[in-house]
């Protein structure tokens, strides 16, 4: 049978003490190499979803922002571009979408006075032009692409009309984008 003395107690305190210092110290020195392995906050943020304040657009114009590294476009769209979309929902376009299927909702209405894509031209990516083009919302220069004010391919090499995000209505007048649906 072994006794326990009072220098064995002290040593298998210091033991455990050095140990459990040397681990803390380890950590420490690690978690900086670790915590490099994660996103920076810039890459955090570039995919966190936006708020747009819509009572800053004008009826009949436009605006441009980054969102994700792509551009998007918000237009606020005049009855007379309303009227001109819904007519033309015809088969005969590349790929036909009737204008309510562009709009948004909120307290389930649909506000048609808004517009929101992703402003890169689906068949190469280029970056059209607003309020250009024969149906008056984007033409992309590039290659010829005319875009209608529900952002619909109606002529050119585009194959599908222009994306749209995922955006909700906060409040009347704001709006969410938080992430990229299909075109429709």
């Amino acid at each position: 049978m072994t006794t326990m003395t009072a220098g064995d107690t002290k040593r298998d305190f210091l033991l455990i003490a050095t140990g459990a210092v040397g681990a803390v110290g380890v950590a420490s020195a690690i978690w900086p190499f670790i915590a490099t392995m994660g996103p920076d906050a810039s890459t955090r943020a570039a995919g966190a979803p936006i708020e747009i304040d819509l009572s800053q657009i004008p009826e009949g114009q436009s605006i441009a922002l980054m969102w994700r590294g792509m551009p998007i476009f918000v237009r606020h769209r005049t009855p007379k571009e309303i009227e001109e979309s819904r007519a033309s929902d015809g088969k005969s376009m590349p790929d036909p979408a009737p204008d309510a299927a562009r709009s948004f909702k909120f307290n389930n209405v649909v506000q048609s006075q808004w517009i929101i894509v992703q402003g890169s031209c689906t068949h190469l990516g280029c970056i059209p032009v607003k309020n250009a083009g024969d149906y008056g919302g984007w033409y992309c220069p590039c290659h010829g692409s005319h875009y209608d004010t529900a952002g619909r391919i109606r002529r050119g090499p585009a194959p599908k009309n222009l994306i749209m995000p995922e955006a909700a209505f906060l409040t009347a007048n704001s709006i969410r984008i938080s992430g990229t649906r299909s075109a429709a």
